[in-house]
């Protein structure tokens, strides 16, 4: 489909009644000047209600020029008779300005920041004289002694060519920044600049301070030689209400136009050119008649044809001619708010809409090599966009500015090939890189391959440019700067994983340019931290290792490297093992404290002591391994500790976490005997304990004769022991006599066997008279126990025969306090407190309250009830048989009846022990829930 031209012509449809005079546009409100003395007006956004007016002239004067502001509300019609009329937007009605009479009105410059519906504010009038008048128009009737819209018309400049006035052809007025007030207005051949501060809130004060304001910074005018009678300016405005952003100017010598700069102290028109006219343009028969800029041309209207020029070039880019049978075209407008451009004839109106006008306009600024520009213009087109790139990216490269022709390149989809291989040819290894890089950040993560290729290339070119620097002393610090840009590389988030998954790759390209740090940082950053720390042990740093060991914190790098470290700075290393704590496992590090602890310094010995002792005492590590070692190093080096840590683990078996077997074993190879009777004592072995503690301390043998407390036979062979060792081995009576008193189970009869048999009896005379007022003493015990037992044994059996006469009395219309039911139809107990209950009621009243062990006997004495009962039915004698054997049946009957009454009697002493309900089992159920947990849902739903 064939793209729409920029300019596209409509003709309205609209036949005039009368021959069309003059066109005004503006806001969407088109005026038009009909025959001699008609006004046709048209609401664009309600083309199907135009509006007639009249102007009522009887004389001969017709419409010289018609100017509308920019609101569209304010008309004025300049008189070929010097006369101005005036119609608002909102009336019907045509009044005349009579302060302007007396001069043919050329050109009104409107007031873009005052001017509203009702109210022109100030406005500039320039004549035909080249008077310049200032008026202000406004559309309320006045008072009762102004009736007149004109609320004053008074001169503030006027203009000259060749020392004689010159017609206002146009004149403008624009607002810039800081108050500043530009007006530019134009003769013949001469454009005049008026440049001037108006203070804020004095606006409504009019322009005329800006012309008498001083202009010597600013040239007066531009004037160019050739006069054609008229000329015409216009300007091109971005957004509606803002200033202008360029000008054209159509004078006889052909177009002037450029940019307006408010800034400028010197002049507001900046980039300025002269369009000179092209052969056709024939000033005798076909002069340009208007002028109409736009963003990137201007538009030229000659009688027959519209021509359309480039402002970034110059060329004609299109020539539209017009048939002849619409007639000599007369004007050309464009309505600065919809952005419409109207040209008409006397019989008909067309109307150019504007289309993508800046869809060419990168080709163009491409070619003025200005890419910034061309770049703005092509965003939304890539395949123009890389048409720019490539050139600008050629552009740089052939002035040698390689570092911004690699960067473009990066961004076009020229062959990668290529491109490298221009830039290796030329040398440039920097662009080279930075093509590379900037292709790198391009890629997509997808695209693995190329990540790979250019990665490994990059670091090449990196490793080299790095090695050419560091062998230049003078080039320190390019070489930090380049380094630090490596490593910036290396670390990359975005190429993180493709780092990783080449890792070894850039190893070995670090390795093959000698780059031990760099190569140490990339470990670092792969968290290849093995390789780091076996980097510094090969360099002897073992402190460097160790911090990055205890930096990470990685249980398996500690196993492995622990042991080399352990030999060259063992206090660091147990440092950082007890920081560590509880994530390092003591076992595994055994065999780098084993290793230099048999034949390291004393420093390592004192640290590996150090942190088993954190082991055991902090960490209460409980491995019989730690323990054990602890023991081996506290029996080889630290003796002193060696008693205590026994004695602080535990005097149980079950409390201590070393091995007894070991201990004692170590404890006796090193002749430490009263440590060997403490692990004797925790075993257990007393007699062992005791005879070792008789080569060390009687007392310490004392104290373990004591230890076994349930076993008094024990006891008194150890003691036994000390009488012995004490009277024979020490020959001391007086210490044996203490024996005697230390012990109540020896007797002096016990250790009189082991005196000599010649021996003074002085020394344990008083022993045994001790020994034998004890014995009489027993004697006077064991009697009056005796009759203490005898007069107990009449009181009881009084008792007894007191019982067996007491009774009690059971109305028949009692009631088992159970169940409630009549207490003489079953079996029952009467209690003291005057409880009753049937037998099965009590029953099942105490046996939840039973013991394990009372309701198991309980359960077996009812088997055994049941089978006595059973036996009892099945020897009853037939008559026959108590004929024949009434004896023998005799004898059975009472064997059973005495095994089924002693039966009964013991279920009775379990049942009826006590009353259930003033009894200790009603004290002991005080906790228990009224109903059982397992019946409570059941009881609920009962309820419901």
């Amino acid at each position: 489909m064939a793209e729409k031209p920029i300019f596209n012509k409509q003709r309205i449809d609209f036949s005039p009644p009368e021959k069309i005079n003059h066109f005004a546009v503006c806001n969407n409100q088109l005026c038009m000047s009909l025959g001699k003395d008609t006004l046709l007006r048209i609401d664009l956004a309600k083309p199907d209600q135009p509006n007639q007016i009249e102007l009522g002239r009887k004389d001969d004067s017709r419409v010289h020029k018609l100017f509308l502001d920019p609101t569209g509300s304010h008309l004025v019609i300049s008189l070929s008779t010097s006369e101005c009329l005036y119609l608002n937007r909102n009336t019907q009605k045509v009044r005349s300005l009579s302060r302007w009479r007396g001069h043919l009105i050329e050109s009104v410059g409107w007031n873009k920041l005052l001017g509203t519906e009702t109210n022109t504010g100030p406005v500039l009038v320039g004549t035909s004289q080249g008077i310049i008048f200032e008026a202000e128009i406004s559309a309320s009737e006045g008072s009762l002694f102004n009736t007149n819209p004109d609320q004053y018309f008074k001169q503030v400049h006027s203009l000259e060519e060749d020392g004689r006035p010159a017609p206002v052809c146009c004149i403008e007025v624009e607002r810039g920044p800081e108050s500043k007030v530009v007006i530019i207005a134009t003769t013949r051949k001469r454009l005049f600049q008026f440049v001037g501060r108006v203070a804020e809130g004095s606006e409504q004060q009019g322009f005329s301070s800006v012309f008498s304001q001083n202009q010597e910074l600013l040239p007066s005018f531009q004037e160019f030689p050739f006069n054609m009678g008229y000329s015409e300016i216009t300007f091109y405005t971005s957004k509606l209400r803002s200033c202008p952003k360029a000008f054209a100017w159509m004078m006889g010598n052909g177009v002037l136009y450029g940019q307006l700069d408010y800034i400028r102290p010197d002049s507001v028109l900046s980039d300025v050119q002269v369009w000179d006219y092209t052969p056709d343009i024939d000033f005798s028969f076909n002069k340009p008649i208007s002028i109409v800029l736009t963003q990137f041309h201007f538009l030229l209207l000659l009688p027959d044809r519209v021509k359309a020029i480039c402002t970034l070039n110059g060329q004609v880019v299109n020539e539209d001619v017009f048939p002849d049978k619409f007639g000599t075209l007369k004007k050309m407008i464009k309505d600065p708010a919809g952005g419409l451009v109207w040209i008409y004839t006397e019989k008909a109106v067309f109307r150019y809409h504007i289309q993508r006008e800046a869809r060419d306009v990168w080709q163009m600024y491409m070619s003025m090599n200005k890419f910034d520009l061309a770049k703005e213009y092509c965003r939304d087109r890539p395949e123009c966009m890389d048409m720019v790139l490539a050139k600008e990216a050629e552009h740089c490269f052939q002035n040698k500015r390689y570092l911004e022709s690699a960067k473009c390149y990066a961004l076009t989809q020229n062959y990668f090939e290529e491109i490298a291989l221009k830039f290796i040819e030329a040398k440039q290894d920097e662009a080279l890189k930075e093509f590379l890089l900037k292709k790198l950040n391009n890629l997509k993560q997808s695209e693995k391959t190329q990540i790979t290729l250019l990665v490994t290339w990059l670091t090449e070119l990196y490793l080299n440019h790095l090695g050419l620097l560091e062998s230049d002393e003078g080039k320190h610090g390019v070489f930090q700067e380049t380094r630090d840009e490596f490593r910036k590389f290396l670390s990359s988030s975005k190429h993180k994983e493709c780092l990783y998954n080449n890792r070894t790759t850039i190893y070995d390209l670090l390795a093959s340019h000698g780059n031990v740090d760099d190569m140490v940082y990339f470990s670092v950053i792969m968290q290849d931290y093995e390789r780091v720390i076996s980097h510094h042990c090969q360099h002897d740093d073992y402190s460097a290792a160790l911090e990055v060991l205890s930096k990470h914190c990685d249980e398996k790098l500690f196993y492995k490297f622990s042991p080399i470290l352990m030999q060259h700075i063992p206090k660091k290393v147990v440092d950082a093992w007890i920081q560590m704590g509880s994530r390092l496992d003591p076992k595994k590090l055994i065999p780098a404290l084993v290793n230099y602890s048999q034949m390291g310094s004393t420093q390592q010995v004192n640290e590996t002591i150090r942190y088993m002792e954190f082991c055991v005492y902090q960490l209460t590590v409980t491995e019989e391994a730690i323990h054990n070692y602890l023991l081996s190093l506290y029996a080889k080096y630290k003796p002193d500790s060696l008693l205590w840590y026994l004695e602080q683990a535990g005097t149980h078996a079950s409390d201590i976490h070393y091995d007894l077997k070991y201990t004692l074993r170590l404890c006796a190879e090193h002749g430490y005997l009263q440590a060997c009777v403490l692990v004797y004592k925790i075993m257990e072995l007393y007699e062992e304990a005791v005879d070792l503690a008789l080569h060390v301390d009687v007392d310490l043998a004392k104290s373990c004769a004591d230890l076994p407390e349930d076993d008094e036979e024990l006891r008194k062979k150890l003691w036994l022991k000390i009488a012995r060792h004490v009277v024979q081995e020490e020959k001391d009576v007086k210490k044996a006599m203490n024996c005697l008193s230390s012990c109540n189970l020896l007797k002096i009869e016990d250790i009189l066997p082991f005196f000599p048999d010649f021996v003074t009896i002085d020394h344990f005379k008083e022993a045994i008279c001790s020994s034998l007022e004890e014995y009489n003493q027993h004697i006077d015990e064991l009697k009056q126990e005796m009759e203490e037992a005898t007069e107990s044994a009449k009181r009881i059996r009084e008792d007894i025969q007191e019982m067996r006469n007491k009774y009690g009395v059971v109305e028949s219309q009692e009631k088992c306090a159970a169940c409630d039911f009549p207490l003489l139809n079953r079996p029952f107990y009467l209690f003291l407190c005057g409880h009753m209950f049937h037998y099965d009621c009590l029953f099942l009243e105490v046996s939840p309250h039973l013991s394990t062990y009372k309701q198991a006997k309980l359960g077996e004495l009812q088997k055994k009830l049941a089978a006595a009962t059973q036996t009892k039915s099945r020897h009853r004698p037939s008559p026959k048989e108590k004929e024949e054997g009434g004896d023998t049946a005799s004898l059975g009957k009472e064997s059973a009846g005495v095994s089924r009454e002693q039966i009964k009697s013991d279920i009775d002493d379990i049942i009826a022990f006590e009353c259930v309900y003033c009894g200790e089992l009603m004290i002991k159920s005080i906790d228990k829930p009224f109903i059982d947990p397992g019946k409570l849902e059941e009881e609920k739903s009962s309820w419901l």
